[in-house]
């Protein structure tokens, strides 16, 4: 284990324990991150938490209040509160001189393209090191009706005039590989989960988020952290064999996952590789940033 990220199928920071977690895990070591909607975030804890983690990651989909109200499905005043952490984040980072990487992440739904930009300008003005426009995944069963097809050239104008506000100091980036995917698989087997794993808030262990779900016990669960070790659950057989199944012919990623999911682009990279392309560049000046978390 090199790096643990909370950005749980749930609010990370609603648990009281979220704190000293982080602390815990880089004092044993570990690469720390997290990602928040950033309302249950206490302020007074960013002195504390913030020399402790990579990164720093708030998921906002608007720039103003009546527009995350509405995404949100929250009080105005939530947005307030929202941005009045991500600036006292910023603040803490400056004046402890301190590497951790503060970030946005949108999740774009066509419907939504017109609150990119104001997003994107918000996050120039808080001062954060980065703002990610990504893609919206649905799960198998396709239950958001997420239309992919909507991820049209329209939007892609609006992408790019927003990219172009970046500076030295400030990164807009939307997830263009995904976008442009429309949410299809050149993939049919599932090779990423040995090299980043997922686990729930309950403590259980399977290959991704999508197979949390009960009906997936009897295949896919491997075991649960709160009875078993994490250490004996990865070493265990059961483990293996949840992997090699998702590896299989019996398993198709293009029909048996949901859409673009976490491991997506490590498993397009690792299936070039299981094909015999050699895509490994050796001859690298530095490491990138946040490799732990690759």
């Amino acid at each position: 284990m090199k790096a643990v990220s909370f950005v749980s199928d749930g609010e990370s920071t609603l648990s009281p324990h979220i704190y000293d977690a982080i602390l815990r895990g880089k004092s044993n070591g570990l690469d720390m991150a997290l990602g928040t909607n950033g309302f249950a975030l206490k302020d007074e804890k960013l002195e504390e938490i913030l020399p402790a983690l990579t990164y720093l990651r708030f998921n906002i989909s608007a720039g103003i209040p009546e527009r995350y109200s509405y995404i949100h499905g929250v009080d105005e005043k939530t947005f307030h509160k929202v941005v009045n952490t991500i600036q006292k984040a910023v603040e803490v980072k400056n004046k402890l001189n301190l590497e951790v990487t503060i970030g946005l992440q949108m999740v774009l739904m066509p419907e939504f393209i017109e609150d990119v930009i104001p997003l994107a300008e918000l996050g120039k003005k808080l001062g954060v090191d980065y703002f990610v426009i990504k893609h919206c995944s649905d799960d198998e069963d396709s239950s958001l009706g997420v239309d992919y097809d909507k991820y049209d050239e329209n939007l892609f104008s609006v992408l790019q005039n927003a990219e172009k506000l970046s500076t030295e100091t400030y990164m807009v980036k939307a997830k263009w590989s995904k976008i442009l995917s429309k949410g299809k698989r050149s993939y049919c087997k599932c090779f990423g989960p040995p090299f980043i794993l997922q686990m729930s808030g309950s403590g259980l262990v399977a290959p991704c988020g999508m197979l949390f779900n009960d009906k997936y016990k009897d295949k896919f669960h491997i075991g649960n952290i709160t009875e078993t070790s994490f250490k004996e659950l990865w070493q265990s057989e059961r483990y293996w064999e949840v992997m090699n199944r998702i590896a299989s012919s019996g398993f198709d990623a293009r029909t048996d996952c949901g859409t673009l999911c976490l491991q997506h682009k490590v498993n397009e990279f690792l299936w070039e590789v299981k094909k015999g392309k050699d895509l490994l560049n050796t001859e690298v000046d530095s490491k990138p940033m946040h490799v732990n978390f690759i």
